[in-house]
């Protein structure tokens, strides 16, 4: 479990994110779950935001037009699924959580039918504090495993208490 105290921490560790994942030659979903305004779009922001092709990209939450795609490489499909909580999902985004060459990033995650979820994922679940957010990461498969061993290094400057393994 790490602490994030504020959305400049939230955006640093999407930075960290993009750093190992830039690397990675098929990179894991990031599957985000959290309550509204937990940092979801932050840490999509810095991730975008330090990958190669990110000034052609505009962050902003995909939640009325369902999901934004960034020019960056690799490629960042990011879908936000809150607007569709009971519903199945469209076939561009099964169609993505089969494409192993774009990163696909799901917030609101917990609305896609758990049966649907990639085998190569990092589960990220936000919960408000009384002085930021803690943010739980499981890895799901061997990549995604890969990559949070990777991140736990820089999880430091954030007060790791610590990781799992679903």
């Amino acid at each position: 479990m790490l602490h994030l105290a504020d959305e400049r921490a939230t955006r640093e560790l999407g930075k960290a994110m993009a750093a190992v994942l830039a690397g990675t030659v098929w990179p894991p979903a990031l599957l985000l779950q959290g309550v509204l305004g937990s940092g979801k779009t932050t840490l999509v922001r810095g991730l975008v935001g330090a990958l190669p092709g990110s000034e052609l990209a505009e962050v902003s939450s995909p939640s009325f037009n369902i999901c934004n795609l960034y020019p960056t490489t690799p490629p960042v499909a990011h879908y936000d699924l809150y607007r569709l909580e009971n519903m199945p999902p469209d076939e561009g985004l099964l169609e993505r959580l089969e494409d192993r060459d774009t990163l696909l990033v799901v917030e609101w995650a917990q609305f896609l039918d758990r049966e649907l979820w990639p085998e190569e994922a990092l589960v990220l679940t936000w919960s408000p504090t009384r002085t930021g957010r803690t943010l739980d990461m499981h890895a799901m498969g061997k990549t995604a495993r890969g990559v949070l061993d990777s991140l736990a290094g820089t999880f430091d400057q954030f007060s790791q208490q610590s990781t799992g393994l679903l």
